[in-house]
């Protein structure tokens, strides 16, 4: 556990070391939330940035847990017919088929559309906790005893997949100016994480909570405790981006 706390607060500060002010892509989870207590702790001045549909899951929930951790919310509410406008042009800098990619590219755009908006050049994403710590439902179908090696398969495929997406986050946050940083996803820290145990990060294919050494870390440095066992909700839906990307699929 110390040893992860360090590891976390190491690999952040390497990433931000000529910042003095940033944004932290904000859903109020564990992972966000972790990410913003660490730079918060590191002395940063951090604006939280929260972006979503009217009533979505993730407004709603980030304001409370913004309000706990006493930190700068700013939040960008997406309206349909600004979504499918730029939705299309997302789509035309990334050239992606992929439609988990593309709903987390868009949701990136605003995210980086708020930071701009606030005067923010840097911000900061919690990408890689969810590969690394076994956070993602499908790491129990998996997980059975004497089968570490499956889920360690599972994770290189997904720390693949996930770099893949953060170029095309690059691509579309270098349109608005800004810069996206992912300390979680720094080659040192990928290989400290994946020397903790598996079962420090998932206990069987009944675990629905996942991440376990993680959430305890995150309520070692004062995570809120509502925020750090959170179970997992992915951004495009937490945002309602995925159910509005499909409306608009369903149209074409």
């Amino acid at each position: 556990m110390i040893a992860l706390r360090q590891a976390l607060y190491d690999a952040v500060s390497e990433n931000i070391s000529e910042i003095a002010r940033l944004g932290i892509a904000f859903s109020g989870g564990v992972d966000s939330s972790l990410l913003a207590k660490v730079c918060h702790t590191l002395g940063r001045q951090v604006t939280l940035l929260t972006i979503g549909f009217s009533g979505s899951h993730d407004i709603d929930f980030s304001k409370n847990i913004a309000a706990k951790m006493g930190m700068d919310h700013k939040v960008y509410e997406i309206t349909y017919g600004d979504f499918e406008e730029n939705l299309q042009r997302v789509r035309e800098l990334i050239i992606c088929n992929n439609t988990s990619h593309i709903e987390n590219c868009i949701a990136y755009f605003y995210i980086c559309r708020l930071a701009k908006q606030n005067d923010l050049s840097v911000v900061l994403s919690a990408n890689g906790c969810d590969e690394l710590f076994c956070g993602y439902d499908r790491y129990r179908s998996v997980c059975h005893h004497g089968r570490d090696a499956e889920i360690s398969m599972l994770m290189d495929k997904n720390l693949s997949n996930e770099l893949a997406l953060i170029g095309e986050i690059k691509i579309v946050a270098a349109q608005l100016g800004v810069q996206v940083r992912q300390p979680f996803l720094s080659t040192k820290f990928i290989e400290f994480s994946k020397s903790i145990p598996i079962d420090q990060k998932i206990r069987g294919p009944d675990d629905m909570i996942r991440k376990h050494v993680l959430r305890q870390a995150a309520l070692a440095i004062g995570v809120p405790e509502e925020s750090a066992m959170k179970p997992k909700k992915a951004l495009q839906y937490g945002s309602s981006i995925h159910k509005c990307f499909k409306k608009i699929e369903s149209k074409s």
